[in-house]
């Protein structure tokens, strides 16, 4: 099979929108995927639901942001699309969005899930990095982009991955993940960090981000063995 897999595209509304592309190019760019790839799995952190304008209502930030996206909201509710959710969109889990996906082909089995579960606060203080989320997002509103810059590229800088497996508690984390769901590959999103690492018989993978004005996704096929970052 032959499976594309993008995330962490953060859509969302007004100033706190962090997707950085026309809608037209990236329907143009979505329309690539499918016709060379047979599924396409949105791993994550799709839309942006932590910006609306009063902290926690996410419900509110998810429908906003669907608003000021309608064509991208309907391509995705196509067949040949599957949608795993983050943290940034785990209100859709109220829709039946998954945490987790596992797709079985040409004798490989692999596990999609975005790596929020990761984080250290992610039991019991989830709030916080919420209301972080939150302040940013009102520091663009009232014109503090730099702020809100800053704080970004010094949260992208600490989740940057170690080329030693190992060595990464992120890649840790999700090799044994993937052993306790019997996987051969893991695939992940949520640091923003492209990339494909292995260890020992099965293999890690990232899908890097499309938010602020990028572009980037993993081409897996696994009749041919290939995984790559593209």
């Amino acid at each position: 099979m032959q499976i594309a897999v993008i995330s962490d595209l953060h859509l969302g509304a007004g100033v706190a929108d962090n997707f950085g592309h026309s809608d037209i190019d990236f329907l143009a760019f979505l329309k690539h995927l499918e016709n060379d790839f047979e599924k396409i799995i949105l791993l994550g952190d799709i839309w942006e639901t932590l910006t609306a304008m009063a902290p926690y209502r996410p419900q509110e930030a998810l429908k906003n942001a669907r608003q000021s996206h309608p064509e991208l909201a309907q391509r995705f509710d196509r067949d040949n699309y599957l949608y795993v959710h983050g943290n940034h969109d785990i209100i859709t889990e109220l829709e039946g969005v998954p945490s987790e996906a596992i797709i079985e082909s040409d004798g490989v089995r692999l596990l999609f899930t975005h790596g929020h579960h990761h984080d250290w606060y992610w039991d019991g203080l989830r709030w916080l990095p919420e209301l972080f989320v939150w302040t940013g997002a009102w520091a663009r509103r009232i014109g503090l982009k730099a702020l809100y810059d800053m704080c970004y590229a010094l949260d992208v800088g600490l989740s940057k991955p170690n080329i030693y497996p190992m060595r990464d508690s992120f890649q840790r984390w999700a090799y044994s993940l993937a052993r306790h769901r019997n996987a051969d590959v893991v695939v992940t999103g949520h640091t923003h960090h492209a990339m494909v690492s292995e260890h020992g018989s099965m293999m890690f993978l990232n899908s890097g981000n499309c938010s602020e004005g990028k572009y980037s996704y993993l081409a897996l096929d696994t009749k041919r063995d290939l995984y790559a970052v593209c």
